[in-house]
């Protein structure tokens, strides 16, 4: 077990965006985090990186620490016209190594060469991001993944709106992640990219519909209660007693 969510509830002022949520997720698990917009999902993984604390329940991550965990934002959070370069940006993903304010050394710069070849943009080091196109710009975003060499990589929409091609390119770079034991937790939307590529799904809306292997979870009867469940919440409801 890498992540155990106890009754968790997650929220902002004190209204509840997840709750109710209690399950182990396992070591090395390739999991799909799925349900309706504004379900909770992107909440639930700032929960578990720490940057929203629970209202009510807990969040244990076993033997993982902060720096030992990578994000990828959705593309929308990223300011593209920030004036930094793509060997800048993906280096960034070595400050476990260099810390906060070091200088990249030549075994750095090797292997962010690497990381761009790995993911398909070698030659593009020195170009602006703001120059590049969505699907390059996401594997950008891998390529600093790469970089961290975490144990635990969280993935916030990473195939919206990019090309089939880049689409394909970042999921084998996803089951070599699997392959090579790391625990991959995604939130999608592509129920078809689910159903081929992720062995387990936990839907969400607001509250755990079901989780475990994907055939079982992305049933008709399934994703039509989460559909139900989402469009009658309350945003302003106030905290659940425990049951």
């Amino acid at each position: 077990m890498i992540i155990q969510f106890n009754n968790l509830t997650l929220g902002y002022d004190l209204h509840p965006a997840v709750h109710h949520l209690t399950l182990d997720i396992q070591r090395g698990a390739l999991l799909a985090l799925t349900g309706p917009n504004g379900a909770g999902k992107s909440t639930l993984l700032k929960g578990i990186m720490g940057q929203l604390r629970p209202l009510d329940g807990s969040i244990e991550c076993r033997d993982i620490r902060r720096h030992n965990i990578a994000y990828l934002p959705q593309q929308s959070q990223v300011d593209r016209s920030f004036p930094i370069t793509v060997d800048e940006l993906v280096s960034l993903g070595a400050w476990t190594q260099t810390g906060a304010f070091g200088r990249l050394r030549m075994q750095h710069k090797k292997k962010v060469a690497g990381a761009l070849e790995q993911i398909g943009l070698a030659g593009f080091e020195k170009r602006l991001i703001s120059s590049l196109s969505g699907g390059q710009m996401q594997r950008v975003l891998f390529a600093r993944l790469l970089m961290q060499e975490a144990s635990l990589i969280l993935l916030d929409e990473p195939f919206t709106g990019i090309d089939s091609k880049t689409t394909d390119d970042l999921l084998k770079q996803v089951a070599l992640w699997h392959k090579s034991g790391k625990t991959v937790i995604a939130v999608l939307h592509e129920l078809d990219v689910i159903r081929q590529h992720f062995p387990e799904t936990l839907l969400l809306s607001r509250q755990p519909i079901a989780y475990g292997a994907t055939e079982s979870v992305l049933t008709d009867h399934n994703l039509a209660k989460a559909r139900q469940l989402n469009e009658a919440f309350d945003d302003q409801a106030e905290l659940c007693a425990h049951a």
